[in-house]
């Protein structure tokens, strides 16, 4: 039995590059509430989060970086060379994601959770699961993926793979394998089957309708079916300017999700947009010229911020090209204001902001929710 009647726990594990972030995006798009651990183990660390002080006075103020944050590259450096040093670190950490975990589920609209975290199992977490789902990829997979998506050199990446435990050890303990080395389309049809299996009929409504005085403004959730579909229309609305592949639509399913904007059945715009580490992020943004951009912004945004605000995020950053930022009466109609990634001042908003901004784009930002998750205490 779960830990938290009326919720069913997904925990979600595997050793490092095998998928565990895409899995829970998959189950995102099904329905489930993510949690990501690991990512509320850094904000556990930021400067004036709880854990703070503790890694300084147990590591020296060396590891600090010039902005006085504790810089994680220094810190990882120690500990993974170390085990006994892991072992000091985890002992501040995890008890703070754990309080953190908590929070969020008891807080969460959704019944069913997943947790994300790569120490599922040697830790107090793996007890409140009800279904423990592991990823594999062979060890070349990992390497080349820490290699080619997170820069590492080889020999770093060895020595990361290296320091984990052998994956038939978390193989052995699961409930659901699921087999990351091939297409997006692999994996997500095996998520989807042990889904249906474990939650039959659980999938959540596709459209919502919106009186408009044209017609009917209608915001759609796509689906990783309409790949294709997607990646035509942003050819189409921006003229060209982007041709991305269906395969390249189907991947980025794996990070964020697709809303359609129709106007009495007819496509006239598209958004891309994600949550993660409790900030919502709104990177893709095509709208028909035809379309007054004040009413289409206004839909698809009080769309995206309501599913935020049920995932309990606590900002929502919007990221322009020029020829949408430049309409800043807009945005500001909408509630949003320009920003500098150094203005946030919170770190996991400044990082995500960093992850997600493009060449020549403006960011624009609208508080959600006043409280934050593992704040001083």
């Amino acid at each position: 039995m779960s830990a938290w009647p009326g919720k069913f726990v997904i925990g979600l594990t595997g050793n490092i590059a095998t998928g565990k972030s895409v899995v829970r995006k998959m189950l995102e798009h099904l329905g489930a509430y993510g949690i990501d651990a690991d990512a509320l183990g850094h904000r556990a660390i930021a400067r004036e989060a709880p854990g703070y002080q503790a890694v300084v006075d147990t590591f020296g103020s060396w590891i600090l970086g010039p902005d006085g944050q504790i810089d994680r590259s220094k810190l990882a450096r120690i500990v993974f060379s170390d085990p006994e040093a892991l072992a000091r670190l985890e002992a501040i950490v995890h008890p703070l994601v754990r309080q953190a975990v908590d929070i969020l589920i008891r807080r969460s609209s959704q019944k069913v959770i997943v947790v994300e975290a790569i120490k599922l199992l040697e830790g107090p977490l793996r007890q409140w699961c009800d279904s423990v789902w592991v990823t594999y990829s062979q060890k070349e997979i990992q390497i080349a993926r820490l290699t080619q998506k997170r820069a590492m050199s080889t020999a770093v990446a060895h020595q990361r793979v290296s320091a984990q435990p052998p994956q038939i050890e978390k193989i052995k303990l699961a409930n659901t394998v699921i087999h990351n080395e091939g297409s997006f389309e692999d994996t997500w049809v095996q998520v989807t089957k042990a889904w249906r299996e474990l939650f039959p009929g659980e999938e959540p409504a596709v459209s919502r309708p919106v009186a408009a005085p044209q017609g009917v403004l209608m915001v759609e959730k796509a689906r990783p079916r309409h790949a294709a579909e997607i990646a035509n229309l942003v050819g189409q609305l921006s003229n060209g300017k982007k041709k991305p592949t269906s395969e390249e639509i189907m991947a980025a399913f794996g990070e964020k999700a697709f809303l359609f904007l129709k106007l009495d059945g007819a496509q006239v715009g598209i958004v891309g947009w994600q949550v993660e580490n409790l900030v919502e992020r709104t990177d893709d943004v095509f709208i028909d010229p035809g379309q007054p951009l004040p009413k289409a912004m206004e839909v698809l945004l009080k769309e995206i911020e309501t599913t935020s605000r049920d995932l309990q995020c606590e900002v929502a950053l919007l990221f322009l090209p020029p020829e949408l930022s430049g309409q800043e009466e807009v945005w500001k109609g909408l509630g949003y204001e320009p920003r500098t990634i150094e203005s946030l001042g919170v770190r996991a908003w400044q990082e995500a902001a960093q992850e997600t901004i493009g060449t020549g784009e403006a960011m624009f930002f609208k508080p959600l929710r006043k409280d934050r998750v593992l704040r001083p205490v």
